[in-house]
């Protein structure tokens, strides 16, 4: 019916750092606390001033780097970047940082982000002479940088900006500077910090706890920063903006020690469970959450409706990151491998199973019937958003209704289908007001469009599966 996994996946973290002689070092640091962005390939390009030199491959940021890479990586600047493929695929060819050379010096480049208009923007370049050397729309930003006819790289690069659209966060270091670019809407976040006297720019505000950095504040949607030897300097690309960062980042995606928009994450998807418990109450005994991106909401659901919260699902955390199942009867026994429900807790009980979404609905019915078969007399399913009923094309790796459950299905099927006793879900208002959001204002400051269908930015056609065209609105 759907496919057999979760299926929310965001495409990468990046990370950048300069005027630190431990450049490499603690950019490795802040790309493991990024792992969980992406886990398909990871890279660091540094520089000395000079020269840009860099190494980057499939793998965790432990593989990558684990015979001694970092130290041939000296300078006193690093940019690095985790990798979740969503455009372009997983090959070697798109790990980032993507590292060009030219008569003017190098050029690094790292994107959090998805850009809507890449395939008819490829198309352009293409026929005035580009060739490209990677699938990934990432490389669009550094032809339209280097075709802008323009002398200074600033110039160029705020050219370059203007003309793509979509979700973007991105780094990008010379031997003389790094910038940060965030896109008109700030789909995805970016905060910039200060260590010593370097600053800093990563993809969550977690990634200065590891180092010890100072978070600053968060880059603002259209915004450019440049950093080099003489500091900060704020400028704009554009003066057309509209903030909507992603919902899901505070649902799913970011660490719950991750703070965005000064909003601390574990603190709004409890709230989330607070506000889950006032729409959606059900008598239990007890609350358990889905590890891990669950578990802040499932105690604020289990406080707000006085019923104790217990751990009555355990994640295996020495499962590999890719579990490759040759056969249907092996990915059944891949779920239990990566998940296990404790019989002394939920054995005779009726359990409230909090998570944060349905995608596909697989793993949910699959929990669902872990939960029984450990002797659960009742499971109630609570999810602290909103159905899920329209794709993404800003990064996350739903791109088609087909794929989605409540596209399909009403909330009654859908609770048939995974074999729940009860499912409710959080209201959009209820979602707001919970993070911190005035429901009431133009674009909530967030996107909706994976709830409502309705997205901040224009969606191009070569983006939209042919048969969805026509459900696909500004």
């Amino acid at each position: 019916m759907f496919a057999d996994i979760k299926g929310l996946n965001e495409e990468c973290g990046v990370f950048a750092i300069w005027g630190h002689q431990e450049a490499a070092q603690l950019t490795y640091y802040g790309l493991h606390s990024l792992q969980h962005r992406g886990q398909e390939g990871a890279g660091i390009a540094v520089t000395d001033g000079e020269a840009v030199n860099f190494h980057k491959n499939s793998g965790l940021v432990t593989e990558v780097f684990n015979r001694g890479e970092l130290s041939s990586l000296t300078g006193k600047a690093a940019i690095g970047h985790v990798r979740y493929s969503t455009a372009g695929g997983s090959e070697f060819a798109n790990v980032q940082p993507l590292v060009f050379q030219s008569q003017r010096g190098a050029l690094a480049l790292a994107h959090n982000g998805n850009l809507v208009n890449a395939n008819m923007l490829k198309q352009q370049l293409e026929a005035q002479g580009s060739i490209f050397q990677t699938t990934s729309d990432t490389e669009v930003l550094a032809h339209l940088i280097k075709r802008s006819g323009l002398f200074n790289l600033r110039d160029q690069v705020k050219n370059a900006l203007s003309m793509i659209k979509g979700a973007y966060a991105f780094v990008i270091m010379t031997e003389d500077g790094i910038m940060a670019a965030q896109d008109p809407n700030g789909l995805r976040p970016l905060s910039l910090g200060k260590i010593g006297d370097a600053y800093v720019v990563a993809s969550e505000t977690c990634a200065f706890d590891v180092i010890g950095a100072e978070y600053i504040r968060d880059v603002h949607p259209g915004e450019l920063l440049i950093i080099n030897d003489d500091g900060v300097e704020s400028d704009t690309f554009t003066s057309s903006t509209n903030r909507a960062i992603c919902s899901m980042e505070y649902i799913y995606f970011s660490r719950p020690d991750s703070h965005i928009d000064e909003i601390n994450i574990h603190t709004a998807r409890k709230n989330l469970g607070k506000r889950l418990a006032a729409e959606a109450f059900v008598e239990a005994d007890v609350v358990t959450g889905v590890p891990d991106s669950s578990i802040s909401a499932a105690i604020g659901y289990a406080e707000a409706a006085g019923i104790p919260y217990e751990l009555g699902l355990i994640k295996n955390r020495y499962v590999g990151r890719t579990f490759i199942q040759p056969s249907q009867e092996l990915r059944e026994q891949g779920v239990k491998m990566k998940l296990s429900p404790v019989r002394g807790i939920v054995e005779g009980k009726r359990v409230v199973m909090v998570d944060d979404s349905i995608v596909r609905g697989t793993t949910s019915r699959r929990i669902v019937q872990m939960l029984r078969d450990a002797g659960a007399k009742e499971v109630h399913v609570r999810i602290s958003s909103p159905p899920i009923a329209h794709p993404c094309y800003y990064g996350i790796d739903i791109s088609s209704k087909e794929e989605l459950i409540a596209s399909n299905y009403s909330v009654e099927e859908i609770r048939e289908i995974i074999g729940a006793d009860t499912l409710e879900y959080l209201s959009i208002d209820g979602m707001m007001d919970a993070i911190g959001r005035n429901p009431k204002e133009q674009n909530c400051g967030q996107c909706l469009g994976c709830f409502t269908g309705k997205y901040p930015t224009e969606i191009y056609p070569d983006t939209v599966l042919p048969h969805e065209k026509e459900l696909v609105y500004k």
